[in-house]
């Protein structure tokens, strides 16, 4: 018995990894197709493209999966997928912003006041919580891409706010208007991003008593697990890493 439920444990974990990782890659293939059909189709002369195929790249999404999307934003299938953004708070009144590629929005909206409802949460108007926040451009570097030097004098020299370098990975902040720009100054040096990405950063953090943090993640993973939504950020200040 101690075997069977061993494999079953086995077997329970790589599910659930198979399915982070169909979830990540639908994500990044919305954007792909969204990026691609609002510009040009060579990522090239496509930022948005670039930094979304990029990413998926990062993510270990295989090479026709990314040329899959990219060739859906020419079919006519009657997709369009519309940018929406939700603002609310969660459970013990943590600040939530709530960013969605859909080609429904009345399904969108509906998905996620549910969500708000059955975790004690409240979807606000806009503006409601997103002056707890700044929008910031966001460019993710890995370790092993370059030396904790280096990239501090590359982003000075690119126009970055901020260089931070942590144990995996450089996080260079920047003007969420210059991130492109920025980018492109950084590609002369770097082939491989992790993230490019305009992000809401919160501008305090607030803490949670283990019981209430571990609502609080039911509740952020709830968000994160509708197909339609994108981003998830919080002014929570969380002692673990959300899956």
């Amino acid at each position: 018995m101690a075997g069977h439920s061993h494999w079953a444990g086995i077997k329970h974990k790589k599910g659930k990894a198979d399915k982070q990782k169909s979830k990540i890659f639908s994500k990044l293939s919305r954007e792909i197709t969204v990026a691609a059909k609002l510009g040009d189709l060579n990522p090239e002369m496509n930022s948005r493209l670039r930094a979304a195929i990029q990413s998926a790249r990062a993510a270990n999404m295989p090479k026709e999966n990314i040329e899959r999307a990219i060739d859906k934003s020419n079919t006519s299938n009657g997709e369009d997928f519309e940018s929406l953004r939700y603002e609310g708070f969660g459970p013990s009144k943590i600040a939530v912003i709530i960013e969605a590629l859909t080609d429904n929005k009345n399904r969108t909206a509906s998905n996620i006041r549910t969500i708000f409802q059955k975790n004690d949460g409240s979807l606000g108007t806009t503006g409601s919580a997103s002056h707890n926040f700044i929008q910031i451009g966001i460019i993710k570097i890995g370790k092993d891409e370059i030396s904790e030097e280096k990239i501090l004098d590359l982003a000075i020299e690119a126009g970055a706010q901020e260089c931070f370098s942590f144990s995996d990975f450089h996080e260079i902040h920047c003007n969420k208007n210059e991130l492109y720009n920025i980018k492109q100054k950084l590609e002369s040096e770097i082939n491989n991003f992790l993230l490019t990405n305009i992000e809401w950063r919160p501008i305090n953090k607030i803490k949670l008593t283990k019981d209430a943090e571990d609502k609080a993640i039911h509740f952020i993973e709830s968000l994160n697990d509708d197909d339609d939504v994108q981003n998830v950020y919080t002014n929570l200040d969380l002692m673990r890493d959300i899956i």
